[in-house]
Parts: structure tokens; C-alpha cells; sequence
């Protein structure tokens, strides 16, 4: 992913990384790759919604009625481990970081995180993960849908990350490929497309691009240059808060 090498920010307070974007825009491998080299914490949001949808299906709930999804929200205590090098997840004490990534969950994932509850729910956990990783360590890269606008709108430094959607097929196809999934880059692109327009259309924190984010579009970026392009923009954020005068 990276040549190993670490950067550093200028030491003071912790520092809060939300990056947004759609699906198979590369979110996770950059969010990891950004925490690893800052030596920050990282959290994949959209892998809790993941593990509240199977869950659901776990436990029988009829995904077609919200009010029954609804009423089990408070009962999901979704647990994630924030190491960039190897995050863990579970859901009420059973390790789901395999099974959340099957199809079935992937077909539910979209509709179990449009019911408002859910939503509720995982970002009170979301922002308590946050929370304790800015009190253990020099902060953390959150990545998801909704986090520079809803779950954490006093973010540092916001990255609405996008690419090509024909790009973003080709990478999730190639993903799923090397960790023995379907690799099918027109079913994965009619998937994206759906992913897209439910996440972009749902009533509850929809996805979009928050006023204060920076665009990046990693269309014809690698990966390395993508995880700099974003160090860049911390830094620089780092640079700008320490000249910015206190508060009288």
C-alpha cells in the first residue's frame, strides 16, 4: 500500500480526518494508509452499518418493515478495533470483519442504513470511537458517507474522495477478486451505480459533499499518490491551525 514510510504532524492537539465519498472510491485503503503513516487512528463507518445489516439478518428482521429495524437499534453494540493495521469489528462480542462482506450484506446494507434510528444509533458509537481515540493518541481518520457533514462537522481537515464510476468498478471488482469474491466488473458497476443513488437519495444523512471538504478525484491517482495528496492537505491544515490567533 505504502513504502512504509511514516510522516508526522506538528504536536498539539489531536487531529480529526473525516473523509466521504462514494462507493469504491478507494475510502478505506486511503483512510488506512493516511492513519498509518500519521500514526492516527482509524475507523470504517461504513463497516459498522455493514455489521448492523447483518445483524438484522441475523436475527430474522424483516428489512422490508424500518419500524422493525427500529426497534432492535438500541440493542446493537458494534465494536471497532481502530488500528489501521489490521481494524477489527464486532457485533455484540461475535467477530463479523468476514461475513459482513458477503453479498447478502452487501444487497442489505443500503437499506438497514437509510432507517434513521440506525443512523442514530451508530453515530452516537461512531463519535464515542472518536472520542476515545483523541484521548489515547494524536487523533484519527474517519472514513464513510456522512461523516464530514452529520457525525463530525467540527472535523480538522474534510476529503470528499471520487473517482470515475467506470474506475471504481475496475477497483472494487479487483478488490473483491484478491479476497475471493465475485469479481464481475459490469455486476460490480450496476451494484456501485445502485449503491450510489440510494446512499445519494435516502432521507436520513444522505450522502454529499460537505461546503468545507476538498474534492479529490483519485480517477488517474495511485493509491500512494492519493494517501500524499491528503498528508499534503493535513499538514497543511496542522500548519494553518497553529497560525490561527486563540480566541480572545
Amino acid at each position: 500500500m505504502t513504502d512504509g514510510s511514516t510522516s508526522s504532524l506538528a504536536p498539539g492537539s489531536p487531529m480529526v480526518i473525516a473523509v466521504d465519498g462514494p462507493s469504491g472510491s478507494g475510502k478505506s485503503s486511503v483512510s488506512r494508509g493516511v492513519a498509518s503513516k500519521l500514526g492516527l487512528c482509524y475507523l470504517d463507518t461504513g463497516a459498522m452499518y455493514r455489521a448492523a445489516a447483518w445483524w438484522m439478518l441475523q436475527q430474522g428482521i424483516d428489512l422490508r418493515d424500518p419500524d422493525a429495524i427500529a426497534s432492535r437499534a438500541r440493542d446493537l453494540a458494534i465494536a471497532s478495533g481502530t488500528d489501521p493495521q489490521g481494524p477489527t469489528i464486532a457485533v455484540n462480542g461475535v467477530d463479523v470483519g468476514e461475513p459482513i462482506r458477503d453479498s447478502a450484506v452487501t444487497a442489505a446494507v443500503s437499506t438497514v442504513s437509510a432507517v434513521p434510528a440506525i443512523r442514530a444509533r451508530l453515530v452516537e458509537l461512531q463519535r464515542q470511537h472518536v472520542a476515545a481515540a483523541c484521548q489515547q493518541s494524536g487523533g484519527i481518520v474517519v472514513e464513510g458517507r456522512d461523516i464530514g457533514t452529520v457525525v463530525l462537522p467540527e472535523a480538522d481537515l474534510k476529503i470528499f474522495l471520487t473517482a470515475d464510476q467506470g474506475v471504481r468498478a475496475q477497483r472494487r471488482a479487483e478488490q473483491d477478486r484478491l479476497e475471493g469474491r465475485g469479481a464481475d466488473v459490469s455486476t460490480t458497476a450496476s451494484s456501485l451505480a445502485a449503491r450510489d443513488a440510494a446512499d445519494s437519495s435516502r432521507a436520513a444523512s444522505p450522502l454529499t459533499q460537505a461546503p468545507d471538504a476538498h474534492l479529490l478525484d483519485a480517477t488517474d491517482l495511485t493509491l500512494a499518490q492519493v494517501i500524499e495528496a491528503v498528508i499534503a492537505l493535513a499538514t497543511d491544515s496542522c500548519s494553518d491551525s497553529m497560525r490561527r490567533p486563540a480566541d480572545a
